[in-house]
């Protein structure tokens, strides 16, 4: 039975753009209750009264675990629930390591890796005593096969990969469901940040994914409960190729994935 999301309290980081404000959306006109985070409380707000239905903004950074543990302790305040928490919050800057600083490289895991862990932490304990709720972390294709120029990025969502798999058998027979997401690249305002030159987005455009698609792809994955979404099938199926036969598919992986 499909899950339905009426008068579902979902908790939404990094919703200010992107897919994380395009599930908003959908989730909203699906009758969700919304609580939306981000570090922008213009663009929250914003989003929040486009909204067909009822949603709160709080600006939020997810680096920093006291506003991730006030965030949740005012969402459990108001509502008693956290039904879903949909971890969106993250970066990439593309760069070769010798040029990156370890700066930036510590950054995007505090972003990408730990804020998922601290938000996940977060809602954990009341999830569990309600034996209900959903978690999901959108991960990427890139934590499953890396590229030149996304080393700090790539290494961020395997850790989330990582996370999510081990979490998901502490969790089984809890009642709380745990969905990871690995889209490959997405028309959003992401690689603003990732590839201000446009190279990567000028050669990989004809591949990019459409938002609205991932954004449906995940509130279907929650319907259905599942454990993984990929997308595009293409990417998927790459990677499947890779990870059997890694050296065989190296050149073409190389050749392929150096668009940076």
């Amino acid at each position: 039975m499909k899950t339905s999301f009426t008068n579902k309290i979902i908790w939404i980081t990094g919703a200010s753009s992107g897919i994380g404000a395009l599930m908003a959306r959908r989730l909203s006109e699906l009758g969700a209750e919304l609580i939306l985070t981000a570090r922008s409380e213009d663009k929250l707000r914003e989003i929040a009264a486009s909204l067909p239905g009822p949603s709160v903004a709080i600006p939020m950074d997810v680096a920093s675990e006291e506003q991730v543990n006030r965030t949740a302790e005012q969402i459990l305040a108001r509502y008693g629930r956290i039904d879903i928490l949909i971890n969106n919050a993250g970066y990439g800057v593309f760069e070769r390591v010798e040029d990156a600083s370890l700066d930036t490289i510590e950054d995007m895991m505090n972003v990408n890796y730990f804020g998922t862990v601290r938000c996940i932490k977060a809602v954990l304990p009341s999830m569990r005593q309600a034996g209900s709720g959903h978690i999901v972390n959108i991960a990427s294709m890139a934590g499953k096969i890396g590229s030149a120029k996304s080393s700090g990025y790539s290494a961020s969502k395997h850790a989330v990969l990582g996370f999510t798999n081990c979490l998901r058998q502490e969790l089984a027979g809890t009642g709380i469901g745990l969905t990871a997401v690995n889209p490959g690249p997405i028309d959003t305002p992401f690689f603003d940040r990732a590839d201000p030159s446009g190279t990567y987005v000028n050669n990989v455009r004809w591949f990019m994914l459409k938002p609205e698609k991932v954004a449906e792809a995940v509130i279907a994955g929650i319907e259905r409960e599942k454990a993984e979404v990929n997308l595009p099938f293409t990417a998927n199926a790459g990677v499947k190729l890779y990870q059997l036969f890694p050296r065989l598919l190296d050149r073409v992986a190389i050749r392929m994935l150096s668009k940076k």
